[in-house]
């Protein structure tokens, strides 16, 4: 990927970065779906905020409400101090990023970066000298002069991120940019996307349902499920300490494990711990814990089933007596042994557990 120019320049293409976004008690129907209940979320300036949910969540009709698009039944969207709910998209000064790239396929990559600038009124050599500061920007200078269906699919969207930005938008809006792209390019655009948003210190919100980009990519994490949040926190205390089950089990790997509640502890695999969170009714419960909380040794009730091996860990399936499975991450280096049909034993780690109650 060819490398942007120095970070003091990044930093003049947004002239009004960091502004913060709330939405307040925002509901929008279709018909009989309620797509957004009551949703209060504040994003703060220069944040890199991602809504991660499965699909019909609510997370793009949120966007979609920010933006303008969505004109929600009931609540507002704030920017700054201004009340937008009612304003057009063209005039919330923002920018959007689609999963379709939305090129203009007669127009240079140049003239696709200019266009918003074109839109309102801009003159030409203003127009030009934004377009190549833009495309330096997101290392495409020297593609100015083609046309769309001359570039990849990465460099197309790296287009799209920069015909967004040529604005100067107080707000990014990312709408699963990356999704239609191959996992390498993937990885690549998120990176440039995130430096370039570190860069200008312009507020993003960025809707994806793929945990990693999610994860890699936000200040903070909003998990969304049947129009409302779940939890919103920074991505290490997202996957280390997840407020409800719904968490637990959408962001990143769980094993369910049967388990019994009792004395405020949490009895499971033939160990006792304490229980993290808020806790259901004594008696049996699902214990959720995470590969990398469990450890495997040598000998026991319990049988590999499989071995996976992934560079410097080893994710291996372990059948155990009462017939649960549980994958178990273990460094490579100490994995030798555990080919299918070892006999095993797997212990918790020493640390709160969460549990659920169990489903009738």
């Amino acid at each position: 990927m060819t490398t942007a120019p120095a970070t003091g320049r990044a930093q003049a293409v947004s002239a009004q970065p960091g502004v913060a976004v709330r939405l307040e008690n925002l509901t929008r129907r279709f018909g009989d779906v309620v797509a957004l209940d009551g949703l209060d979320l504040d994003i703060a300036g220069g944040e890199l905020l991602a809504l991660l949910g499965p699909s019909g969540c609510g997370k793009t009709t949120a966007l979609r409400a920010i933006a303008g698009f969505e004109r929600p039944d009931a609540g507002r969207v704030l920017v700054g101090d201004r009340d937008v709910t009612s304003v057009p998209p063209s005039k919330r000064d923002m920018g959007m990023v689609f999963q379709a790239y939305s090129l203009f396929p007669n127009m240079t990559v140049a003239d696709n970066v200019a266009y918003g600038l074109r839109v309102r009124g801009r003159g030409k050599p203003e127009r030009a000298a934004r377009a190549t500061e833009l495309l330096e920007l997101v290392g495409l200078a020297d593609r100015a002069k083609r046309y769309p269906h001359q570039l990849s699919g990465g460099q197309q969207q790296r287009v799209a991120l920069a015909r967004a930005l040529a604005v100067a938008p107080q707000v990014l809006l990312l709408d699963e940019p990356l999704s239609a792209l191959d996992a390498q390019v993937r990885v690549q655009l998120r990176e440039e996307i995130r430096r370039l948003q570190l860069e200008l210190g312009i507020t993003t919100v960025f809707v994806t349902h793929d945990q990693a980009e999610a994860l890699s990519m936000a200040d903070r994490v909003g998990v969304m499920r049947a129009g409302r949040l779940e939890q919103v926190a920074s991505p290490d205390e997202l996957y280390e300490r997840p407020a409800t089950a719904f968490v637990a089990e959408f962001v990143g790997t769980m094993n369910r494990v049967p388990a019994t509640l009792s004395g405020g502890a949490v009895e499971l695999l033939g160990v006792r711990r304490p229980v993290a969170g808020a806790a259901p009714a004594t008696g049996p419960v699902v214990a959720l814990v995470r590969p990398e909380a469990l450890v495997v040794t040598d000998g026991g009730a319990g049988r590999v089933v499989t071995r996976t091996f992934s560079g410097a860990v080893t994710r291996v399936l372990v059948a155990l007596p009462d017939g649960t499975e549980v994958r178990v991450d273990v460094a490579s280096a100490d994995s030798a042994a555990l080919v299918p049909g070892a006999a095993v034993t797997v212990t918790p780690v020493e640390r709160p557990v969460l549990v659920a109650p169990v489903e009738p």
